[in-house]
């Protein structure tokens, strides 16, 4: 029977990823949580919610961020784990064992390979559920009324018609002391003002109504009625006054929490499923389709100059058009000329005439054409809800093949620099999603591009990332990146030579002068050939000879290497005046006539080009001078000073 066992390196690595993954989830979660949570609190505080309810809104909550906070915890704990990996040396045990990183990192591409199909299950079949019941319940709590909270000293306009004002409150008794109701229920044209020494706020049993109970006051009450013109006259006389020791006052005030059905949110693109996504896009495509040909029929039948361009026909009691064959003229109009033998008034009657017919229509089919804008952005987000279906699955693999081998290249583990790196990665993740969702939404780009960017822009560099730590390459060396740039730009190199502690062989001072004799004077004789700057032809067809400088270079560095060998500070202090000469593309970018010829045609890219290699090839120039320099002054270092010994043989 056949026994399947994992290997002692596989357990480890799953045993030292796997607790990490579980607490950066949950704390991940945690944060994004806390983000809804200050999102929506002015529509959860003060409703006088039930725990159950929020405990039921943050669970579902906790469902809808799990796409934030899964990317975002695979990031964080492949850092912590490879981190700790290196910084402990184990992966450098794993590594002089001949165990390559991507055999380490095995274990865990399989178990995020499930993880990214869970996670596009959980997608399809989970999420769709938890945003229903989430946003009908926040929108539930939107609708509820708020707790009375009656504060002392200034107005409350949280009671729906009524406005209230209490000077003070006794928390003992519930009393309300110097009392002011303005009741604005019928409108501010009609408000009544209520005046009481002190008054009682209780609620109905059945939490529908208020009972206010005031006790010694006055109301004052506005009769005016503007429904005819003598009572608009009488306006001013309509007014009564009341007095009262006690009044009791029933205000309409729901407080219960009504839930709202899941129907509505169901039939929303966030409420459905990838089948139900994929029938609803199709049923939305069909009929913009329809709407699109309806508006270009509409075109199509606009008559020009007058003259139709289609009739219509009825067939077996259907609506058919066709075309109207075109009208010949045995001559043609010319137009110019009947326009021209108008007056001027009629010149500007017609032509206002075609301008104001010409906005007529496009105002016309701007308007028909809100139905089919509205239809496509319904699309739209139905195609992102569909492709962020995807996107959840892919964004896991990428941010451990980004995290994975930037914990082994950083070799830190804990909780510092993961968490510095993590944040700043999924900072920008987001701000990349984010702008792209904004794109696609709007229509500026088509969904999958704006859906998809933040993977398209992440991928290059996972995959980089990988490579450099398989390959064990110094990614966060600085010189590596500055000699890069400096010789894509031309800039100068330095040249870095060190003495030698044992030389084997001694530098002869004859055979030392001859070659940097005949190093100066192969320098001497390339100068000769380009004294002067290339014109713009000269450039793009001829350039300079590649094989030429490519042999001083070879010379060059055979000579330094011949007297790398000296042991007097002198020599190698003067060998590192000579300049390192680079073998640039923009010294010859063509070399050929038939090619260099139409290569120069294309203004402006070749004169920029022109202006970068002439620049490039004066720095040349400028090299092979100070190599010549340096060529003399070794030469009388050499004779003057004789710092080397003569070879006996000669």
């Amino acid at each position: 029977m056949f026994k399947f066992k994992i290997k002692r390196l596989y357990l480890f690595v799953l045993q030292t990823f796997l607790p990490l993954f579980v607490m950066t989830f949950f704390i991940c979660l945690f944060i994004v949580l806390m983000q809804f949570l200050w999102r929506y609190i002015d529509d959860l505080v003060g409703k006088g919610l039930d725990v159950a309810v929020i405990a039921e809104l943050f669970f579902y909550a906790a469902l809808t961020m799990v796409p934030l906070a899964l990317p975002l915890a695979i990031l964080l704990a492949s850092l912590m784990a490879f981190g700790n990996l290196g910084e402990h040396f184990e992966l450098t045990a794993m590594k002089s064992a001949g165990v390559s990183l991507i055999k380490v990192m095995s274990p865990l591409i399989i178990f995020l390979a499930f993880v990214s199909v869970g996670a596009f299950f959980f997608q399809n079949n989970v999420l769709p559920k938890a945003q229903v019941k989430m946003w009908s319940l926040l929108f539930s709590m939107r609708q509820k009324s708020p707790e009375l909270d009656i504060p002392e000293g200034a107005f409350y306009d949280q009671i729906t018609g009524y406005n209230l004002y209490v000077k003070q409150k006794d928390r003992e008794t519930g009393m309300l002391h110097g009392m002011m109701i303005y009741d604005v229920s019928n409108g501010y044209g009609y408000a009544n003002i209520i005046v009481a020494d002190s008054g009682k706020l209780s609620m109905t049993t059945d939490r529908k109504h208020l009972v206010l109970q005031l006790f010694s006051g006055e109301s004052f009450e506005d009769l005016k009625d503007n429904s005819t013109p003598q009572a608009r006259r009488n306006a001013g006389m309509l007014y009564r006054r009341e007095s009262f020791k006690t009044k009791e006052i029933l205000i309409p005030f729901d407080a219960t929490f009504n839930r709202m059905g899941d129907e509505s949110m169901s039939n929303q693109y966030i409420g459905k499923d990838y089948t139900e996504l994929r029938h609803t896009i199709d049923s939305l495509t069909v009929k913009a389709d329809s709407i699109g040909a309806g508006l270009a029929d509409k075109l199509r039948d606009e008559p020009i100059c007058g003259v139709a361009q289609r009739k219509i026909i009825y067939k077996d009691k259907k609506r058919y058009t066709e075309p109207i064959p075109p009208v010949v003229l045995p001559k043609a109009i010319d137009v110019d000329s009947i326009i021209n033998s108008m007056s001027v008034n009629d010149k500007r009657n017609v032509i206002e005439m075609a301008k104001n017919k010409a906005v007529r229509i496009k105002q016309e089919m701007q308007f028909k054409g809100y139905a089919l804008e509205d239809n496509l952005a319904v699309m739209r987000r139905h195609e992102i809800e569909l492709q962020k279906k995807f996107t959840l699955s892919f964004a896991c693999l990428i941010f451990f093949f980004i995290g994975a081998p930037l914990g082994a290249i950083i070799r830190k583990g804990g909780l510092g620099v993961p968490i510095v790196i993590s944040v700043f990665l999924f900072i920008v993740y987001y701000i990349i999603d984010n702008t792209g969702y904004k794109l696609a939404r709007d229509g500026h780009w088509a969904v999958w591009e704006g859906i998809w960017l933040s993977s398209e822009v992440l991928l290059p560099l996972g995959i980089f990332l990988t490579y450099k730590a398989v390959n064990d390459s110094a990614v966060f060396n600085p010189d590596a990146y500055l000699n890069f740039f400096k010789r894509i730009t031309g800039q100068q190199q330095v040249r870095h030579i060190q003495m030698k502690d044992i030389v084997m062989n001694d530098v002869a001072a004859d055979v030392a002068i001859a070659k940097l004799e005949q190093l100066k004077a192969n320098c001497e004789k390339f100068l000769s050939r380009y004294r002067k700057r290339q014109n713009y032809l000269a450039y793009w067809t001829i350039g300079y000879d590649k094989d030429a400088i490519r042999g001083l270079s070879q010379e060059l560095e055979s000579t330094v290497e011949y007297l790398e060998n000296s042991t007097v500070v002198l020599v190698i202090n003067k060998l590192m005046d000579f300049p390192i000469l680079r073998q640039l593309y923009t010294y010859n970018p063509v070399g050929n006539k038939k090619v260099g010829i139409p290569v120069a045609c294309l203004l402006p890219i070749g004169l920029l080009g022109y202006i970068i290699g002439s620049m490039h090839q004066k720095n040349l120039k400028r090299d092979i001078n100070l190599v010549v320099k340096v060529c003399d002054e070794l030469i009388t270092l050499i004779k003057e000073n004789g710092v080397v010994k003569v070879d006996d043989n000669n």
